[in-house]
């Protein structure tokens, strides 16, 4: 049973995932909007590094946007190396273009912006310049693709492109249609907009986060949608009335006075549990979670499962198990990045394969981007997710004032054993 959650506080609103009780994807947002991946601005460009192929662009935030040259590029140039120029015969300063935030600023880092835009919509995801057409992998059957193909063939205009979203399956060329003017036509704004303002300044928000949990999250698997706010019920009401109308009758005003809505569905326990450096595993194995500047480390252990076979079978459900959990967090966590996993050693080169594949088909279920590149010569499994967003663990907790989030306090020189 799949159940969607949303709790509106004084200053911000949760939105919560539940698959069958379990966790499975939890956002928070200011009630005013937090979220930057997405926004467009219009930049002015500050410096040109010829040396890095990149510049940076003032966009009114804090700190200047990084802008790589592959994102400057048209897509068919990024494929010939021999043809991609230098960034100083792309961009100059004080050059004025529109870009849009595609990684949000991290730590002392300012955000990474592109010129290859998107704009997603119920039913697609439309690209002003990308002239191509495709279909999410999520879409498997062949005659389904190619439908959804030849509809956003027909559909997009000189050189647009589409990728058509999981939703579109089913959907008449009408209702893609539909999407695609809209999100044409705001796009077209948007180029209106930057034509009249001065750099830098913001020319769109991307849509607030009950607008993106319809857009993104309902599905036809969806049984349920509780929310503990009136206004905010006749706000869903009024999306899904116009985007899924179908699920109208799954919406819910939750209204118990005893619990809250999250107490009730035991979310914030399960945050708690999820967001640990050591997470627990039903059988009683666990994870340790450790997450570093430069990737993320999770380490397998078998705890306390002694299981009911051999050593073999035990570390294989073992490892098994692990995936399951691991991909699942991945997703609660948002963490994105390189990612290395130490499962338990197997012996069966059968085991190795099956615990690889389940991760691969875990991860085709992420709707962000996720690849598993398989085992290192040291037995690692290594992995990415694309990162658009700092880990939620660090938008949720802060780091311990005592230690700076070390874990460790410097002991002192009377501590040292040989008193020096």
């Amino acid at each position: 049973m799949k159940e969607i959650l949303v709790h509106v506080g004084r200053q911000t609103i949760e939105t919560a995932v539940m698959a069958d009780g379990r966790l499975i994807e939890y956002d928070i947002e200011e009630a005013a909007g937090g979220k930057l991946a997405g926004n467009l601005y219009l930049g002015r460009v500050e410096n040109v590094l010829p040396g890095m192929q990149a510049a940076f662009v003032n966009i009114g935030l804090a700190r200047n946007a990084f802008l790589y040259i592959d994102d400057v590029l048209h897509p068919h140039l990024e494929r010939q190396p021999k043809m991609k120029p230098s960034i100083a015969e792309l961009l100059r300063p004080g050059q004025e273009l529109i870009v849009q935030i595609a990684k949000e600023p991290h730590g002392g880092k300012g955000a990474r912006v592109t010129t290859h835009y998107t704009l997603p919509g119920r039913y697609l995801v439309y690209m002003p310049h990308a002239d191509y057409v495709a279909v999410s992998k999520k879409v498997a059957d062949d005659r389904e693709r190619d439908r959804l193909k030849e509809a956003g063939e027909r559909i997009r205009q000189g050189e647009e492109g589409i990728i058509l979203r999981t939703a579109a399956e089913g959907e008449s060329y009408e209702r893609l249609r539909e999407d695609v003017e809209f999100l044409r036509g705001l796009w077209r704004e948007i180029e209106v907009k930057a034509s009249a303002a001065a750099a830098p300044c913001e020319l769109h928000r991307d849509a607030g986060l009950m607008y993106r949990l319809v857009r993104d999250m309902l599905d036809a698997g969806t049984d349920r949608i509780w929310i503990d706010n009136a206004a905010a019920l006749e706000e869903m009401r009024a999306l899904i009335g116009s985007m899924a109308p179908a699920k109208l009758e799954c919406v819910s005003l939750y209204g118990s006075r005893e619990k809250g809505l999250f107490e009730q569905h035991g979310v914030r326990v399960q945050l708690e549990q999820a967001y640990g450096r050591e997470i627990r595993l039903p059988s009683g194995g666990s994870l340790v979670w450790d997450q570093t500047e430069a990737l993320t480390v999770i380490d397998v252990n078998t705890g306390r499962y002694v299981g009911t076979t051999d050593l073999e079978d035990t570390v294989f459900a073992t490892n098994i198990e692990a995936a399951e959990e691991i991909a699942r967090l991945l997703r609660l966590r948002d963490t994105g990045g390189i990612i290395l996993i130490d499962f338990i050693d197997m012996g069966d080169e059968r085991h190795r394969t099956q615990v690889a594949e389940r991760l691969e088909m875990l991860a085709r279920q992420d709707r962000t981007a996720c690849h598993v590149l398989g085992w290192t010569r040291l037995g690692l499994m290594e992995m990415t997710r694309k990162k658009v967003r700092r880990d939620a663990t660090l938008r949720l907790y802060e780091p311990c004032a005592a230690c700076g989030g070390r874990g460790v306090v410097y002991a002192g020189a009377g501590r040292m054993r040989d008193g020096g």
